[in-house]
């Protein structure tokens, strides 16, 4: 898909992902507008929007305020990337994620069936749904078996929209998302939105990271203009509509792995093992990295940043942007 001149939404476009993905869109000449809760501590940065401020609409709202009615019609594609991502706060409050990774996205989903039938939607997905891993690398034929109550409405989000593909036609595909990591993304200190967060902030702080058991847990990692890049793919290939894809990378690391690697670009940065606490280890899945072959296949992509230089690239943004993330170190 040629994206210039094309209008498109983006639900959670304040936020770390969405953020990146306007930046691409406006510099491939599409009218974009973004919806965004700004939930608190949820990622949502008007700072994430420099350079792009006065190219781009905002509008503040709930994905289930009645405004979202409007903001559906007539887009050429919506990114529907809002949600919730915190595994730990969805065990603590899980009515709130039941809200939003769930409520939400079946009332978007109605909405664009009775006001934008014609509309491309792309939904982000997450690894999590998996659970723990039966056997590596994770295909897509992998049983569904999440460990928290996020994984749980991540599962009934993303069946929301593959069901109205079959049933109602809408072109809907989902991109079950692994470890995403880069510039503007939430580093608050004590995130609950994953390991990197801490990492990062930890090595720009010249603090300590702190890794349970051996540190030895392996993941793969995607850095987030790789992401944009999916997202875009995934919009403009009919043989994805109504089908839910895996992304991945061919390097799979340790966490041990990571932490050495921003103790290099951060020499004052240290390393502390500990066993892992209970509450961490009951919803922990073990070893994860995907088999991202279909999607490739279909869409031709593949990552091109490896780990090293996207957490060089990280570093060096919070480095000048820091005080707009997290106040002074």
């Amino acid at each position: 898909m040629d994206f210039a001149g094309k209008d498109c939404l983006i639900t959670g476009g304040l936020g770390f992902i969405g953020s990146n993905l306007a930046h691409r869109l406006v510099a491939l000449g599409a009218s974009v507008h973004i919806v965004d809760s700004l939930i608190p501590g949820h990622g949502g940065n008007y700072h994430n929007l420099v350079g792009i401020e006065h190219k781009v609409t905002v509008t503040e709202a709930d994905m289930r305020d009645q405004a979202m009615r409007s903001l559906v019609r007539h887009r050429d594609v919506i990114f529907n990337l809002a949600g919730q991502v915190s595994h730990l706060d969805s065990m603590s409050d899980p009515e709130t994620d039941l809200q939003i990774n769930c409520r939400s996205q079946m009332i978007l989903m109605e909405l664009v069936r009775h006001e934008n039938p014609g509309a491309i939607v792309v939904y982000t997905s997450t690894r999590q749904i998996y659970g723990k891993p039966l056997d590596l690398p994770v295909s897509e034929n992998h049983p569904i078996r999440p460990v928290d109550v996020n994984g749980v409405n991540n599962v009934a989000g993303e069946m929301y929209h593959l069901l109205y593909h079959d049933v109602y036609g809408i072109k809907t595909v989902s991109l079950r998302l692994t470890n995403t990591y880069g510039p503007r993304m939430l580093l608050t200190k004590g995130s609950t939105q994953g390991f990197i967060t801490t990492f990062v902030r930890a090595a720009l702080e010249g603090g300590e990271i702190t890794l349970y058991g051996d540190g030895e847990q392996r993941r793969d990692m995607n850095e987030v203009s790789d992401v944009v890049e999916a997202l875009l793919r995934a919009a403009s290939t009919p043989e994805c509509f109504g089908l839910a894809f895996n992304l991945g990378h061919f390097e799979v690391v340790t966490l041990r792995q990571v932490a050495e690697t921003l103790q290099t670009i951060c020499p004052r940065l240290t390393l502390r093992y500990i066993p892992w606490p209970e509450e961490k280890k009951r919803i922990d899945i073990g070893d994860y990295y995907a088999d991202f072959s279909r999607f490739s296949s279909t869409t031709q992509w593949l990552p091109r940043v490896d780990l090293t230089t996207g957490l060089e690239r990280m570093v060096e943004f919070y480095r000048v942007n820091r005080q707009h993330y997290w106040g002074a170190l």
